[in-house]
């Protein structure tokens, strides 16, 4: 998902789409181009990505990094982006497609979940999303575009289950527009205050781990309720996360704990 700045939408490939506005589209392996939109991607892995992936391949926060993800920090920016690493074969595949198609579907990603249609978010004064703009924007080769199966934004978001994962993407987004500055300091992006961040939202285990067995809850208060949800629950723990990061990190209210 893209933060967007408003005077660039006009300016943005693809086909933009309005609340009833309709496309065609649908996916299925006797196409000729099945599969081929999973090969040589630049893929953004956003931290609930990871959640439901590493569920999906029975491995830890920590493993699924190593294995599956390149970490990467552009010039000019103060976190890094994460993007799931392609196999390593000439076609460079996505290392989780398989001759039957994709082997981790009920858990796909989040741009993977919404494909043709992408989605930005435009932000107000606020931080906050004001609106969301999407656009439909298969590839060229994409034979699905032709099929004639027609949606709206809201019918197809239904049909791929993806309103939980829009609605995490866009917490993760409005977090990660404020790394538009350097929060750093004089730590710099590798510092012990950019790799407790990384942690808080990438790697959920380790972070569980932060909450419940160092000093954590003897400086915070936490309701007993949440305790227990966030022990068993990877998104609630990623909620939390991203609560506790802004309040780290910029010193804003949290809304999930409170100071000693």
């Amino acid at each position: 998902m893209k933060c967007i700045d408003p005077q660039s939408v006009a300016q943005l490939p693809g086909r933009r789409l309005g609340e009833n506005d309709r496309f065609f589209f649908r996916c299925h392996s006797r196409l000729a181009c099945f599969n081929r939109c999973c090969r040589n991607l630049n893929l953004f892995i956003y931290p609930y990505d990871v959640i439901r992936l590493k569920r999906a391949l029975g491995i830890s926060s920590d493993q699924f990094i190593d294995q599956h993800v390149d970490i990467v920090l552009r010039e000019g920016n103060y976190f890094p982006d994460v993007l799931l690493r392609m196999a390593d074969t000439p076609q460079r595949t996505c290392p989780f497609l398989d001759d039957s198609g994709c082997s981790v579907y009920p858990h796909r990603p989040d741009t993977c979940r919404t494909f043709p249609v992408e989605q930005g978010a435009l932000f107000g004064s606020q931080g906050k999303c004001v609106q969301m703009v999407r656009f439909f924007r298969p590839p060229d080769f994409c034979l699905g575009q032709h099929e004639a199966c027609q949606w709206t934004v809201a019918t197809w978001l239904d049909d791929q289950k993806a309103q939980r994962h829009n609605q995490m993407t866009l917490a993760w987004a409005e977090l990660k527009r404020l790394f538009s500055e350097n929060p750093w300091g004089s730590q710099g992006p590798d510092g012990p205050l950019a790799k407790m961040t990384f942690m808080a939202t990438y790697n959920i285990d380790r972070f569980r781990d932060f909450v419940f067995n160092s000093t954590f809850l003897k400086r915070y208060k936490v309701k007993p309720a949440l305790l227990s949800k966030l022990r068993a629950s990877d998104r609630e723990l990623l909620e939390f996360g991203l609560d506790w990061v802004r309040f780290f990190v910029w010193q804003m209210p949290a809304k999930r704990f409170k100071g000693r």
